[in-house]
Order: C-alpha cells, then sequence, then structure tokens
C-alpha cells in the first residue's frame, strides 16, 4: 500500500487578547502551536483596536519565524494553504479592524508559497479547535457554546449542510461571561486578564459564599449587567476570594440551566464548551457534576485564543477540494 503523503496547513488568529500561529497536518496532528498575550496595562479592561494591531504586528515577526524557521525544506515544500481568522462570528456584518493584522500576513505567505488561502471566522475557529479532538468529531449536529472576553453565545452547529449552519440559540443578551470576570478582577486589582487568577482562587476556596442573584434564564438566552453591577457595589466590602467564587458559582448555575433548556428546546444532547472562559477548572468540575447532557470541554490550551482551528478548518478546506479534483472525472 502506498503511503499517504504528509501535508501541513498553516493557521493564524489576530484576536483582542492573542497573536497566534499554528501547524496542523493532514492527519490533525498538532506540529506546532505558538501563542502571545496582547499586553495589557495594569488597570486597563483591554486595549484599542489601533492599539492591539499594533501589537500584532510585532508579534507576528517573531511568532513566524519561530513556526516557519524550524521546519525543514521537506515539510516547508509541503504546506499547501494560509488560513487566517478575518472577522468576530461567521454571519454577515461581522467586523473588528484587529483581525486585518493576521488577513494581510496570510495572504502575503500565501502568494510568496504560491498556495491556497482561506478565511475563517475567529469562533469557527474556536469551536473546530475543541471539536476536531473530541468524541464529537463526527456529530452532524450539536451545540456550541462560545464564552470569551467579547463573546457568550450557544451556537446550534449543523454540519450536514453546506456550507455549515451556525444558528445562535442562546448566550448573554448584553455583556460576556469574560467581561464579567475581567471587570470584577481588574476593581479587586488584578492584571487584565483575570480569569486564570480568578479561576485559581475560586479552585482553592472552602470558606462561605457571598449571596448574590441568581441570573434569570429565558430559553437559552440571559443578561449579566446586572449581577455585575451587584458584584461592583460588593468590592471591598466582603471577602475577596468569597467574591470570587461567588460569581464562579453563578457562571455555573446559569450555564448548566441555559443548556438544560437548549438542549430541551432543540432535542440536542451533545454540547461543546469553547473559549477561553471554558478553560476554568472551576467551571469544568461543577459543570461536569451539574449536567445531565453529553458536554465536552476539550483540551485547555486548546480552549482560550488560538490558530489551530482556523489551520485545522483550512486543511479540511484544502482536503476537500483536492478529494473533488481526484474524483470527479
Amino acid at each position: 500500500m502506498r503511503e499517504e503523503t504528509v501535508w501541513y496547513s498553516l493557521g493564524i488568529d489576530t484576536s483582542n487578547y492573542r497573536t497566534s500561529m499554528a501547524l496542523t497536518d493532514n492527519r490533525g496532528n498538532i506540529i506546532s502551536n505558538v501563542r502571545k498575550l496582547l499586553e495589557v496595562p495594569k488597570g486597563k479592561r483591554g486595549l484599542r483596536q489601533s492599539e492591539a494591531l499594533f501589537q500584532h504586528i510585532i508579534n507576528l515577526q517573531y511568532i513566524s519565524e519561530e513556526v516557519l524557521g524550524n521546519l525543514n525544506d521537506d515539510m516547508r515544500k509541503n504546506i499547501v494553504c494560509v488560513s487566517a481568522s478575518s472577522r468576530p462570528r461567521p454571519v454577515e456584518g461581522s467586523y473588528m479592524p484587529v483581525f486585518n493584522g493576521g488577513v494581510s500576513l496570510g495572504k502575503s505567505l500565501a502568494a510568496a508559497l504560491g498556495v491556497a488561502y482561506y478565511e475563517f471566522s475567529h469562533q469557527e475557529g474556536h469551536i473546530e479547535a475543541i471539536r476536531h479532538y473530541s468524541a464529537f468529531k463526527d456529530v452532524d449536529r450539536f451545540v456550541s457554546f462560545h464564552f470569551s472576553g467579547g463573546t457568550t453565545e450557544a451556537i446550534l452547529v449543523d454540519t450536514t449542510m453546506d456550507p455549515v449552519n451556525y444558528e445562535i440559540v442562546g448566550g448573554s443578551k448584553d455583556i460576556a461571561l469574560g467581561q464579567l470576570i475581567d471587570r470584577v478582577g481588574v476593581s479587586l486589582g488584578m492584571k487584565f486578564p483575570c480569569g486564570e487568577e480568578m479561576d485559581t482562587r475560586a479552585c482553592t476556596y472552602n470558606g462561605k459564599m457571598v449571596e448574590l442573584p441568581k441570573i434569570k434564564t429565558d430559553t437559552g438566552f440571559f443578561n449579566l449587567s446586572g449581577i455585575e453591577t451587584k458584584c461592583q457595589q460588593l468590592v471591598g466590602k466582603v471577602d475577596s476570594d468569597s467574591l470570587i467564587t461567588s460569581i464562579f458559582n453563578s457562571i455555573v448555575t446559569v450555564i448548566s440551566d441555559v443548556t438544560e433548556e437548549i438542549g430541551n428546546e432543540y432535542d440536542i444532547n451533545d454540547f461543546i464548551y469553547a473559549g477561553g472562559v471554558s478553560s476554568s477548572d472551576y467551571l469544568r468540575k461543577h459543570l461536569n457534576e451539574r449536567c445531565s447532557r453529553n458536554i465536552c470541554f476539550g483540551n485547555k490550551e486548546l480552549s482560550g485564543d488560538n490558530a489551530v482551528g482556523v489551520a485545522l478548518l483550512g486543511g479540511n478546506t484544502y482536503g476537500h477540494k483536492a478529494y473533488q479534483c481526484n474524483t470527479v472525472k
């Protein structure tokens, strides 16, 4: 039997939080996954788009060298496509200037290498990075939650449709879970982004929690501005670790509630949790205890912003088109 030729797909993602580049092969193996957090001054709750884009331009120089500089000639010659995340979500009108950094480099690299260039949304990359390595890889219809600093959505994904159909069926109607965590964290004196530090403190706290108002849900949707206001009022008045743990407990409760609601409404039993917030050890432990559905968190390193999903999507697209070329007479 002739040995399968190995080829490679390069992915780039330039989000509001990280500069990322990844290389995967046609078997789904991750050859390289390099990520660099954007620098946010202490006390600030994020960066302007122009500030983030400037940092991406600087970071991409060094990340490109780290990913591509160590490849041998055969591997470099077998890069068949370059892909970049060009917008936040796979819907018309979705746009953020910050993604232009990855798009610009992606097009330039593809032209220099003489290979195909593809674009996907940041959200699609998040979902694929978890799905590809999960038990849901071959599931046709599932719900993926995308929990991050700027997005809290439940997306019903139907892969039987061409193109794949993404329908928002739940999530926050105002601020995102990541914004709730970071805003309170910055008020507590932490450096942005605050999720990892707050998660560690929630996991190690064994004391009494603060009573917070329950987050009300409506068939998968909810609001978070009310609980943020209450938490900000409590900063400096209650124990910080108690407040942090109470926030995470409230998040577990609302996610568990909307998972059940969406499962019942759309007759879905398979749920993926993607995005940076889903890397939380506290959420993983307690949601696995409370949810009755088939849920999947995936690798923690692939939950936060990365370019692995974009590289996989590019490889899938190239492989599908190559298959069509080889089979159509």
